[in-house]
């Protein structure tokens, strides 16, 4: 379910570099052999991050100091078609050869059986969520709140209203939380910030190397830190941590998506896997009745939602990249192809065929609401309010007349504000598994 709150953090604005993609691209290494981060990120050696005003370097950290590595000491000391529902009506679909095929829904939600099974092994009945304590390693715990609040300070910077929503949790998930924002943000960085166009990847394998010494306790830096001791507290699985990656990949080689069964493991991969991450962290209400799978399995759909919106609004803006985030066939069958959407005229068969892709959308909106009054209570105001101002981007698109072209589609400041209070009220709501039980009952 977070993948909503973190998704309208770092999905929507990924305009602001993190940095820190050269290092990823050269395998961690300055071209005197020295390792880390830091130097390449330090506005004093970077004269392109120079040029941008920072209140912060993410990691302007040198690996000879002591916050490099807070996990352990290197041996080097030289210095990462419409949605049927989600539980799947359909798991296999016919290849061009005529073989059946696990279709994409049903390796997402195998993905998803997974992850909740996790968490239920840590889980007793109608008790909360189990966080295990900070580990006083002598010498450690202060440079691990510092990492922590760094976190903080790149949410604050980039995702505003996602940051004032985490104050609500407790300090261990807020902490939690911002530690996988941040991962998540510089992942997504590597093909959508400025050094994009020189990511390669191996450079994505060196990324995914990274993280899975991250899992391992080995952390290179002080924001990998964080995360490391976030996943030794929470329940939380690598696998969509990959599949982010993966997504990445995907975003080096293909621009185009022939169906919906592409588009959709597209946008679990970068989107939905949020959720998946999030969820152990943001907490299941203890008095909910529903299950775990079907809480994330809402998570899902809230990922998907946002990505699907994300590519609604940003037709134009993606086309003049050369890439179409529209499912192939559906074009062809409304009368549209390529060059239609290339020469960005709003026509009436755009018209149709956007009022379906955005009926889509919502369809997964109305899906990820049964699972957001599931959480911890303390999680669900970030998570309603970005579910409810993301869907508005949609409102948005049709007041523009579907000229997402030429007109970027945005919620104002005015409309933002009018949501949070609608939010909160949402976020004291019961469980919504406990509405069901008593209307069944009576």
């Amino acid at each position: 379910m977070a993948v909503a709150i973190l998704g309208v953090a770092w999905l929507v604005d990924t305009s602001a570099s993190v940095g820190f993609s050269d290092v990823i691209r050269e395998g961690g290494f300055l071209s005197d052999g020295s390792k880390s981060i830091g130097r390449i990120l330090d506005p004093r050696h970077n004269s392109k991050f120079q040029r941008k005003k920072r209140r912060w370097s993410l990691c302007s950290l040198y690996a000879d100091s002591k916050y490099a590595c807070v996990s352990f000491e290197p041996e080097d000391s030289r210095n990462l078609p419409i949605y049927s529902s989600l539980v799947v009506n359909s798991s296999l679909v016919a290849n061009p050869a005529g073989e059946l095929a696990i279709s994409s829904e049903q390796k997402v939600y195998d993905v998803v059986l997974k992850q909740a099974a996790l968490v239920k092994r840590q889980l007793s009945p109608n008790t909360a969520l189990d966080v295990k304590p900070d580990l006083a390693i002598p010498g450690t715990l202060n440079l691990l709140n510092e990492a922590y609040n760094r976190c903080g300070e790149v949410c604050a910077e980039y995702a505003k209203t996602f940051y004032l929503g985490t104050l609500l949790m407790t300090p261990e998930r807020r902490r939690a939380i911002w530690a996988i924002y941040v991962w998540c943000r510089r992942t997504d960085e590597l093909v959508d910030g400025p050094n994009a166009s020189h990511i390669t990847p191996s450079a994505l394998d060196r990324w995914e190397s990274r993280l899975e010494d991250l899992f391992a306790g080995r952390s290179y830096d002080m924001l990998d830190a964080a995360l490391s001791d976030t996943v030794t507290k929470f329940p939380v699985d690598i696998q969509p941590f990959k599949d982010m990656i993966e997504g990445m990949r995907m975003d080096l080689k293909k621009s185009r998506y022939k169906n919906f069964d592409e588009l959709y493991l597209y946008c679990y991969y970068v989107a939905g896997t949020v959720g998946l991450m999030s969820v152990p962290v943001m907490g299941i209400a203890p008095e909910s009745e529903a299950t775990t799978e079907s809480v994330y399995s809402a998570a899902l759909a809230l990922g998907i939602a946002n990505q699907l919106t994300n590519i609604l609004r940003d037709v134009g803006e993606d086309a003049r990249r050369g890439r179409i985030y529209l499912p192939q066939d559906e074009l062809a069958q409304a009368g549209l192809s390529d060059e239609d959407i290339f020469k960005g005229k709003v026509t009436d068969r755009w018209r149709s065929f956007m009022k379906s892709q955005i009926k889509r959308a919502r369809m997964f909106f109305q899906e990820a609401e049964k699972g957001v009054t599931e959480l911890s209570q303390a999680s669900r105001w970030p998570v309603w309010a970005s579910l409810l101002l993301y869907r508005q981007i949609l409102d948005e698109i049709e007041a523009n007349d579907y000229n997402n072209f030429t007109k970027r589609a945005y919620v104002s400041k005015v409309k933002k504000l009018m949501a949070l209070p609608m939010a909160y009220g949402r976020s004291l709501l019961p469980p919504s598994s406990l509405k069901q039980s008593s209307i069944l009952k009576a």
